[in-house]
């Protein structure tokens, strides 16, 4: 059983995506009946939605969106992390709005798109803070020479729940592990950090191989252990490195000599635990 923490939806007829005019292989509707089809195949039993940096005014549209697809018999959507501005003076208002749908499990805002200064702001900083004790998660998705920067948002929130996605975006493509596995350690001495354990075939060459992501997974272990570990396809991003039928079979070579119960933690268990689901 595999519970997905990384799926994105695309539906251009239904919402703005600013970005995707710059990555042309994205540029297209990825809706969920294609993911179901594949998903079920592989075990997965469950996942939950990751905005997908949608035009601001449409935040909650999406996540409203997402909601009537998991309504639908037989979906497997479980819940949402929801985009959010922490920057911003209305977050307080966002974030009581959304506590009060028990379908939303946690928030990310993108850092590697923006200023590295604008997660260093008192307003952010402060916002962050509002997350402790509600059980809702924060998803860090920066580039290795960034980790830095969050390790004390980090730190200035210990309460918080945090998950490190893709493993730090590692530059596996260009041999980049040199610049990714201190940042890394440095941010798993963090109790209130789990690794999240996706993105990877993107981050390779276009003829990758197991045998290139086993340093990176190694040292991920190394550094977070199984029990601060969850799993996720990243789809559709991953059909940029094979796909999710490739990333599930990578996923299960990389833990084929760990134990049952720890391949359980990644694959399932640690997400039930942190979302209660």
């Amino acid at each position: 059983m595999i519970i997905d923490t990384h799926l994105h939806l695309i539906y251009r007829d239904r919402l703005s995506y600013p970005w995707l005019a710059s990555v042309p292989p994205l540029d297209a509707d990825f809706h969920y009946e294609a993911y179901h089809r594949e998903a079920r195949r592989l075990g997965i039993a469950g996942t939950l939605h990751m905005e997908v940096d949608v035009d601001p005014a449409e935040i909650e549209a999406e996540t409203s969106l997402v909601g009537q697809l998991a309504a639908a018999e037989g979906s497997l959507l479980r819940g949402a992390i929801a985009s959010c501005r922490p920057e911003e003076e209305g977050f307080a208002g966002y974030l009581e709005r959304q506590l009060a749908n028990s379908f939303v499990k946690g928030f990310r805002r993108v850092l590697h798109v923006v200023p590295d200064d604008l997660s260093e702001g008192q307003l952010f900083r402060e916002n962050l803070k509002r997350l402790s004790r509600t059980g809702l998660t924060f998803d860090l998705c920066v580039l290795p020479h960034q980790i830095q920067k969050v390790v004390a948002l980090v730190d200035l929130s210990p309460d918080v729940s945090f998950i490190l996605d893709h493993c730090g975006v590692p530059d596996i493509k260009s041999g980049g592990f040199e610049a990714w596995k201190t940042p890394l350690a440095e941010i798993a001495r963090r109790p209130n950090v789990t690794v999240k354990l996706s993105g990877l075939p993107a981050y390779g060459a276009t003829d990758w191989t197991l045998e290139d992501m086993k340093p990176y997974f190694a040292h991920v272990v190394d550094s977070f252990g199984f029990d601060r570990m969850v799993w996720g396809s990243d789809w559709p991003v991953c059909t940029l490195g094979g796909g999710l039928s490739v990333w599930v079979g990578a996923t299960h070579a990389l833990l084929s000599g760990v134990s049952i119960a720890d391949k359980e933690k990644v694959l399932s268990a640690n997400a039930k635990r942190i979302w209660s689901l």
